[in-house]
């Protein structure tokens, strides 16, 4: 199954990977248009599989896109897209804080494969390779607590504003909270492992506070809520 280990963004998810569509092509194996052997072709991105509305887990299983597997997986990805953007507009302001950025978007790779193989389904050999540990939960917390002693203490409640780097961190916390929201149900239910979920819930404490501590960085201020006169 493990045929393509490359694709969506840093590496494709173990789920995503083995569904290429085989078989394109003349039936002898060989590029119609440039009598090339198709091994020597990109895989095509599109598989058509998904074209009637189903999808497989990691496991085989074939359930409809609306899935609550498929609806976590999607969440996921977006929170992925946009630590992605964060990181770029940080990247730009020279924070140094960019690779545990990185880091955290390979680790969403990691959530991805552990969402896609529900454990009502799953084989030992599945879950040696999807299993999530706790340990990038406590790398989040003492990362939390490094940013945290830095920072002034919050008096008010914080607007999503501090530059773009802040805004864009506090983006994808509100982006992080959702995920969180769609993986908790699976947990509940036994099909996912519970430190997913506690990696989502830590990981949104971490953009919040990463998200303040840019703006202090970039000199930037955050603006707070003031209630309406009545």
């Amino acid at each position: 199954m493990l045929r393509r280990a490359v694709g969506w963004g840093l590496r494709r998810p173990l789920w995503a990977v083995g569904r290429q569509r085989s078989g394109a092509g003349s039936p002898d194996g060989d590029d119609p248009d440039t009598n090339r052997p198709r091994s020597d072709r990109a895989p095509r991105i599109y598989t058509r599989t998904g074209d009637a509305g189903f999808s497989s887990t990691f496991t085989g299983e074939r359930r409809p896109k609306g899935d609550r597997i498929f609806e976590a997986l999607g969440a996921t990805d977006e929170l992925n897209s946009a630590i992605g953007l964060a990181g770029e507009f940080s990247s730009e302001k020279g924070h140094t804080f960019v690779e545990q950025l990185h880091k955290v978007q390979c680790m969403l790779q990691d959530v991805g494969s552990n969402i896609a193989t529900p454990l009502s389904s799953a084989r030992e050999a599945h879950l040696k390779r999807t299993s999530f540990s706790e340990k990038p939960i406590l790398e989040l917390e003492q990362w939390i607590d490094s940013y945290s002693e830095q920072l002034p203490p919050l008096r008010a409640f914080i607007l999503p504003s501090g530059g773009k780097s802040s805004a864009a961190l506090h983006f994808s916390r509100a982006v992080c909270r959702r995920a969180e929201r769609c993986v908790v149900p699976l947990v509940q239910a036994g099909e996912a492992d519970p430190n997913v979920a506690k990696y989502l819930n830590r990981l949104s404490d971490y953009l919040f506070v990463l998200a303040r501590y840019a703006a202090m960085k970039e000199g930037k201020e955050e603006k707070i809520y003031i209630r309406p006169d009545p």
